[in-house]
């Protein structure tokens, strides 16, 4: 089986990779295809992978390519990663938005309007060669803004493209193991959109116990959530959040803590890749070492500023992990191999949240069989949360809207319709801020 990684040259590759060389099932993936734009990148990260697959006499192959259309031929499933502008269009991202008072993170406010802007036409191409080239192929995007660009790209796919996170994955273990709770017997009910969804209940052998951890202060405020949020605010919410929910409900704060912190996670994570990239380019490199250590920091820093804003203390070493890469090989041997099971996914809302159209794509429980993800149904949201899901997906549409257009003016409107944006004039220094530093937007007019 073959499969293609858009973005090939991507610091988190070897995460798959890894993933794949634990998979000893029947029809399994034999050979992997990188394709990036940065013959470098593609470069430093085969040297990471053929590290990882020495001890592996059986290890899929690795090829890598700069030619998108000979990456996607004969893929059975292609994995979309790629980061348009690269690591510093994110730091301008942070930084832009940032200059106006507001949140410049790369998948909520500004910052991810601004990231899915240039995001959405690359995507958009990358579907239509798809649907061309490998109609039959099975598309899983990690691409962010994760839930706009699968949205931007199921126009064009269908239901053939699912889109992942690790987040929800995360978020459930947590809960789980506070409560003495094998992860993998658990039923999660979550539902919301990608970085902004709500756990509602954690079931186990049908008694849902997520009462009894809102219930216990102690436990509550003992795992991440619990420190990041503050125990009163779940127990007003009655529900656990998605941790990037923190930069809605302590907007402020959070902008404060990314105002003043020396370096934004963007320009962080530039310089720290740029590191390890240059290293990788001594032909004596321990190419594997270098990327556990660059991976160990980039884990333990995540979130950081939100953290310190919060009180909330460092991360659990539990959760330093990763998750992404696990979900992904569980999508793909449930539909290669009909392995049933259950996935929080990125998918085609078809009716589950009744606030929402059916092609609204949602993050929710997903049934998959060898016929792809099946949205679970779910119980309504409070009115507050949908409130903010429903303002939240009137944004994207309007990203939508922009990239199929180039209208400017419909980009003004997608930045001040976003609920952390606070006016109609930030919204239009914004669009001038960032098209004077991506010229991936100059298609704005």
């Amino acid at each position: 089986m073959k499969l293609t990684i858009l973005g090939g040259g991507g610091f988190r590759v070897p995460l798959v990779y890894g993933a794949l060389l634990g998979d000893r099932g029947e029809g399994r993936v034999t050979d992997v295809v990188l394709h990036d734009l940065d013959q470098g990148r593609l470069s430093a990260v085969a040297r990471v992978l053929a590290e990882q697959a020495a001890a592996h006499p059986d290890a899929p192959t690795v090829t890598a390519t700069t030619d998108l259309d000979d990456a996607l031929r004969g893929a059975d499933f292609i994995f979309s990663a790629i980061r348009v502008g690269g690591l510093e269009g994110r730091a301008a991202d942070e930084r832009v938005a940032l200059d106006q008072g507001v949140l410049g993170q790369e998948t909520v406010g500004a910052g991810g309007i601004a990231y899915g802007l240039r995001t959405v036409p690359v995507v958009v191409d990358i579907a239509q060669r798809v649907a061309r080239l490998a109609p039959d192929a099975w598309l899983i995007n990690f691409t962010n803004p994760a839930g706009l660009v699968t949205e931007a790209m199921s126009r064009h796919l269908g239901d053939r493209v699912i889109g992942i996170c690790d987040s929800p994955v995360g978020l459930g273990r947590r809960i789980a193991r506070v409560l003495g709770a094998n992860p993998r017997e658990a039923w999660i009910d979550y539902v919301g959109l990608n970085h902004l969804g709500w756990v509602r209940g954690l079931h186990v052998a049908g008694r849902d116990e997520l009462p009894r951890l809102l219930a216990d202060t102690d436990l509550l405020g003992s795992f991440e959530e619990g420190k990041l949020f503050g125990t009163d605010w779940l127990q007003s919410l009655g529900a656990i959040p998605n941790e990037y929910l923190h930069y809605y409900y302590f907007n402020r704060e959070a902008v404060r803590a990314y105002s003043q912190a020396e370096k934004t996670r963007g320009a962080f994570l530039r310089d720290q890749q740029a590191g390890f990239y240059e290293e990788m380019s001594r032909p004596d490199s321990a190419a594997l070492t270098a990327w556990d250590r660059t991976r160990a920091e980039r884990e333990a820093t995540y979130m950081s500023e939100n953290r310190e804003s919060a009180g909330a203390g460092e991360r659990d070493a539990d959760d330093l992990s990763g998750g992404y890469e696990k979900v992904a090989l569980a999508l793909m041997r449930a539909i290669a191999r009909d392995e049933r099971t259950t996935l929080i996914l990125n998918v085609r809302n078809q009716g589950t949240l009744t606030a929402l159209d059916a092609d609204a794509v949602i993050e929710v429980p997903c049934l998959v069989d060898a016929n792809g993800a099946h949205p679970v149904a779910v119980a309504p949201l409070p009115d507050h949360a949908t409130g903010l899901v429903c303002a939240v997906k009137a944004v994207e549409r309007e990203v939508l809207a922009a990239a199929a257009s180039g209208s400017r003016a419909t980009a003004v409107k997608a930045f001040a319709l976003h609920p952390l944006v606070d006016s109609v004039n930030v919204a239009r220094n914004l669009v001038d801020g960032y098209t004077a530093v991506h010229p991936g937007l100059a298609y704005l007019k």
